[in-house]
């Protein structure tokens, strides 16, 4: 019944197994992939024919995780997964990035890949065994694909590289990178490093690429039992090779010229003239103007890097090293905690920091179980950032990606939470765009952190290079434009400090490139991210010595663990009370640390004194303040530490002889009172009779034991 095969290795002390032919079969192709007693279903399926007018490669891929995969059930009210999670996005994109540049030029049907998470270890990473398994089931399908690809994750302990590194080591890792590739090269890289030097981050790419060549060579050996035969791909024909001859010979004069403008919307304003005039000379001919428009950006490209590499110079006139001006402001926002507004050539991010406290933690529900995030960068791309109207929806992939890419950047510098209380936000609006606007973020979010007062270890920033290679000629470029990246082969953008790299992406459109280009690249990356630094530190060197004035202040205090529930009281009444009536947030950990944030030195030392009143002991002998809040025949009792109670007997009331209670308090009087002893239950006996009530003085020695004073008694006598 079952075609089935199956293929397994050893790799990085863990078995790696490959199976197909039993699960999935209608699917072209469809690889179940087991990594420890983590196991994803992986399925690749393709239209046969592309839809008329299709001017661009419809891939979809979608990583998805089923709750069942770690024995739970989905929160939420309806009890089943819903829309992907901020994980099965990135990791969606994570699969998509390596596989896009291997499939033909030219090809234009839809192509769907799936991965489902069906069992998850809690160990072993189900997004790099995701890759892998994509890998095979697009290997296997007979969809035209260049592949296939390794994937894996590389950590580094101490001084060595670890191959898919379990929680517990990336825990004590200086590195967390996911690469990708063919046989021949590096296609995708994605990481986060404690300021890492160049040459570290290279080997690791290097060290993770050497170590996923067994899981090439083992989807090789299935394919060659199980792989479906291959699609014809149609050549070009006649017609299609006298369009493009004709498209050359209408638009490239104008859009060369076009290409000499030097700024972004007169540039694109040419290029569109030149493609109406094309496009309209050509349905005169009754040529196919659909066609005709796939060409004509193939045209551009042509234009563009041959432009580069016989000049040395770039659309907008720079040499491939130079970085674009640079403006960098903070402050920008009278109201914000922390605020910076970033402008590098025509790209610019506006970055507002907010400092909140541990009920704004973002709770993420993961398969790996329950979190809490104490700090977000959220990106948004509207559009009138390329000067177009456009839907306006919640964040794309796209944000999600670049978004997480610049919090990988700044998380490694922030400070402890132990240290910094604080939840922190940070909201990048990108207000212009023309290349690399999530290197702007990097740069901008952590001008706006050091104006909150956010005490970074080191500025950070980002820079975007590009990469233009024929044949054997190429250029590295260093701070992209946008027609740089789309027309060009790498987008590589690479975060850090002076003392190193903390983040690094690359994606390669081409087949994969040599480690002397990676090489290049990253040298030339690090002599424009100290200029940039240099440009920022002209705004602000370092973290303020206070945070805003507008942010709240959180103080750190500890109390006995068994009195946490004094502090929060029956379902909760005494701490609420506490927030209603001092104003301030106040978060209590199961260690017995509280955080109290208060925006006024008087809230939050209101609070305090409330608090340390609740888990204070009684001192035998010491005078407190008290509220009477009950009064009876033999006495009145008075809260007078926190949430305690004592009793006054009437005989401690007064000086005096009392007849009634209430000649003496009634219920709301402030007093004050001394604590005089404990009864045999641990209650607590007080008296008013020896402190004077105006002054709150210890007048002890005046008294006599149980009624009037001792001058009163001697006179007596």
């Amino acid at each position: 019944m079952f075609n089935y095969f199956r293929k397994e290795l050893d790799w990085g002390g863990r078995k790696l197994v490959l199976e197909t032919g039993k699960i999935a079969r209608q699917a072209d192709g469809a690889v179940l992939v087991s990594y420890g007693d983590t196991i994803v279903l992986c399925t690749a399926v393709g239209a046969r024919s592309a839809k008329p007018g299709q001017d661009f490669f419809p891939l979809t891929v979608h990583y998805q995780e089923k709750a069942f995969a770690a024995g739970k059930i989905p929160g939420g009210f309806f009890k089943r997964e819903g829309r992907p999670s901020e994980f099965e996005t990135l990791a969606s994109r994570l699969i998509d990035r390596p596989i896009r540049p291997l499939f033909p030029a030219g090809f234009r049907n839809e192509v769907q890949v799936i991965a489902t998470v069906l069992s998850h270890d809690l160990e072993n990473d189900p997004a790099v065994v995701a890759m892998v398994g994509c890998s095979a089931a697009l290997t296997l399908s007979g969809i035209p694909f260049f592949g296939p690809i390794g994937a894996a994750r590389v950590g580094r302990v101490g001084d060595a590289y670890v191959l898919n590194p379990t929680p517990e080591q990336l825990a004590s890792s200086g590195l967390d990178l996911v690469v990708a590739g063919t046989a021949e090269g590096v296609l995708m890289v994605e990481s986060e490093a404690r300021e890492l030097s160049e040459e570290i981050m290279l080997g690791a790419v290097t060290f993770g690429h050497a170590a996923f060549q067994p899981v090439i060579q083992a989807i090789i050996e299935l394919a060659e039992h199980a792989a479906k035969e291959p699609w014809a791909l149609p050549e070009p024909s006649a017609e299609q090779q006298a369009l493009a001859a004709r498209v050359d010979a209408l638009a490239r004069a104008d859009l060369a010229a076009a290409y000499g403008e030097r700024e972004k919307q007169a540039r694109h304003a040419r290029i569109e003239a030149a493609k109406k005039a094309t496009l309209a000379a050509l349905a005169e001919e009754g040529l196919d103007t659909e066609r005709a428009k796939a060409v004509f950006k193939e045209l551009e490209a042509d234009i563009v890097r041959n432009a580069i590499l016989d000049t040395g110079l770039r659309i907008d006139g720079r040499d491939t090293r130079t970085v674009r001006p640079i403006v960098a402001e903070v402050g920008v926002l009278p109201r914000a905690h922390g605020s910076a507004l970033f402008t590098r050539g025509e790209t610019q991010a506006l970055c507002v920091a907010t400092l909140g406290t541990g009920q704004d933690e973002q709770i993420i529900d993961a398969l790996g179980g329950e979190y809490r995030e104490h700090f977000m960068l959220h990106y948004n791309f509207p559009p009138y950032s390329v000067g177009e109207a456009g839907r306006m929806g919640s964040p794309g992939r796209r944000e999600i990606g670049h978004g997480k890419l610049a919090w990988r950047a700044i998380h490694p510098l922030l400070p402890a939470k132990e240290a910094f209380p604080y939840t922190l936000r940070v909201v990048s609006e990108i207000t212009e765009s023309n290349g690399s606007s999530s290197m702007a973020t990097v740069c901008g979010s952590s001008l706006a952190l050091m104006d909150a007062g956010v005490p970074l270890k080191r500025p950070v920033a980002g820079i975007a290079m590009g990469l233009i290679k024929e044949s054997h000629k190429f250029a590295v470029l260093s701070d992209i434009l946008g027609d740089e990246d789309h027309l060009g082969d790498m987008d590589f953008k690479v975060a850090g400090t002076e003392a190193g790299v903390t983040s690094l992406q690359m994606d390669i459109k081409i087949t994969s490139i040599t480690p002397e280009i990676m090489e290049i690249a990253l040298g030339q990356a690090r002599e424009g991210r100290l200029h940039i630094l240099g440009e920022m530190a002209k705004a602000i060197t370092g973290a303020r010595d206070d945070v805003a004035a507008t942010a709240p202040r959180i103080t750190v205090i500890n109390v006995p663990k068994e009195k946490i529930r004094e502090v929060i009281g029956t379902g909760g009444k005494v701490i609420r009370e506490i927030v209603e009536q001092t104003g301030t947030k106040i978060d209590i950990e199961d260690d017995g640390t509280i955080k109290i944030a208060a925006t006024s030195e008087t809230q939050s030392q209101a609070a305090i004194d409330w608090i340390r009143g609740i888990v204070a002991e009684p001192e035998l002998g010491v005078i407190y303040n008290g509220k009477v809040v009950k009064t009876a025949d033999f006495g009145a009792f008075v809260n007078f530490l926190g949430s305690r109670d004592g009793l006054v007997h009437i005989s401690e009331l007064a000086a005096r002889r009392v007849a009634k209670t209430n000649d003496v308090v009634n219920v709301g009087d402030q007093v004050k009172v001394k604590v005089i002893g404990f009864d045999e239950r641990g209650k607590v006996k007080l008296s008013m009779r020896v402190v004077d009530q105006a002054t709150g003085a210890d007048i002890s020695a005046q008294v006599g034991p149980k009624g009037g004073r001792r001058d009163e008694e001697n006179a007596a006598e």
